[in-house]
């Protein structure tokens, strides 16, 4: 999902931008920083394609612990009205993330006991 919303923020940031509820005719430079934000995540979509088909459960590992500390900012940011309500998805889908695979690790370590 990273690589592929990455992909479309890079080709398309406004798209992006009103997904997550911000305008969608943003000024220039929230339109570069949109860009800038989806070739951060393209790349990490890739670093976990790379660590899932290597099976890198390091990188995994260290993943839990910031993608929690994102969901934190994130929720934040709405919370205090720094950001739209939209924004709360992209929070969400962080810690659900963060869980999600914090499960699997787990459940993968007690496999290979």
């Amino acid at each position: 999902m990273a690589a592929l919303f990455g992909l479309v923020g890079v080709f398309s940031p406004e798209t992006v931008l009103a997904a997550a509820g911000f305008d969608a005719a943003p000024p220039n430079s929230t339109r570069v920083f949109a860009t800038a934000s989806s070739v951060a995540s393209l790349n990490m979509g890739v670093y976990y394609l790379v660590a899932a088909a290597t099976e890198w459960r390091p990188f995994f590992r260290f993943t839990v612990p910031f993608r929690l500390l994102t969901f934190t900012v994130f929720s934040l940011l709405v919370l205090m009205e720094v950001a739209p309500g939209a924004f709360l998805g992209v929070a969400l889908w962080e810690g659900a993330g963060a869980v999600a695979t914090g499960l699997a690790l787990a459940y993968d370590a007690r496999r290979r006991s």
